[in-house]
């Protein structure tokens, strides 16, 4: 099964999705599972998992729906207050839903403090019980906490998104290379091809741009803890889904059919139980 594990839906609200603000104005629409379903079958996509993009329980029902009524919404990753003194029963309540694959937080947003927060790191360790993943969203320079945060919990599966953000747009490679090293030798966190074109240059970009950092995860993380991920809508910023694809599929055409097979969907199977 080919899967797209990054994909985002939304019914715009401007009092709630204040992170959209006028320069990202392509973004200030409703986007639903309509709008992508053919996109996904004109490059043989057979499904996708929907991933937050609003920190609330509504997001996290809005998302479970979405997937009871559009098969190829495979499974969602959603939000709870993992800080929350009720969140032993949220987890037993979520649990219930075969279509909740795990969890995500918006970390990239948060203190640094955040990261050992005592309520924070408890309800982490819970996930685990439940088989809950957990998506990992930070910014580059949050990547050293990231190490330290998954160190604390060698039985929680990781997802890092997006490569964690890599300063695509100055070209750097380094510290963000050695961190990514790092964090990879935990086999407990995968990582998401996805999101690069949004740290590059959104108007002057290229394969030239981002396939080095697609070059650096594979090397660290071998192909069987590497998922696509197409960061849609968030990628049309930069461009068209399409562009985005035609890039990918420069960055897998040296790999073994086994390889690309397990970026393009078996490794999102495997890590979301689907």
């Amino acid at each position: 099964m080919t899967i797209d594990a990054h994909q985002h839906f939304w019914q715009y609200r401007a009092e709630r999705d204040t992170w959209i603000t006028d320069e990202l104005a392509v973004l200030q629409h409703d986007f639903l599972p309509p709008d992508i379903e053919p996109i996904l079958w004109k490059h043989k996509i057979e499904g996708c998992i929907a991933v937050q993009a609003d920190p609330s329980e509504k997001e996290t029902n809005f998302l479970a729906q979405l997937a009871r009524t559009h098969s190829f919404i495979k499974g969602i990753v959603g939000w709870t207050d993992l800080r929350s003194p009720q969140l032993q029963a949220r987890l037993e309540y979520y649990h219930e839903f075969h279509e909740i694959k795990g969890f995500r937080l918006m970390l990239q947003d948060e203190p640094d403090s955040y990261f050992t927060d005592s309520h924070f790191l408890d309800g982490l360790g819970h996930l685990e019980a439940y088989q809950f993943t957990f998506d990992i969203l930070i910014k580059s320079q949050q990547l050293p906490l990231a190490i330290e945060l998954v160190k604390r919990f060698p039985a929680q599966q990781f997802v890092l998104d997006h490569l964690g953000k890599p300063p695509v747009k100055s070209r750097q490679l380094q510290p963000w290379r050695k961190h990514i090293e790092e964090i990879a030798r935990f086999e407990n966190v995968y990582c998401k091809l996805s999101g690069l074109s949004t740290e590059a240059d959104w108007h002057n970009w290229s394969a030239a741009d981002v396939l080095p950092y697609m070059k650096v995860a594979l090397d660290a993380f071998g192909a069987r803890r590497m998922m696509y991920g197409s960061d849609w809508p968030v990628c049309n910023l930069a461009g068209t889904y399409s562009h985005s694809w035609e890039i990918f599929q420069q960055f897998i055409t040296p790999l073994t059919p086994g390889e690309k097979k397990a970026i393009l969907g078996d490794n999102a199977v495997r890590f979301y139980h689907l």
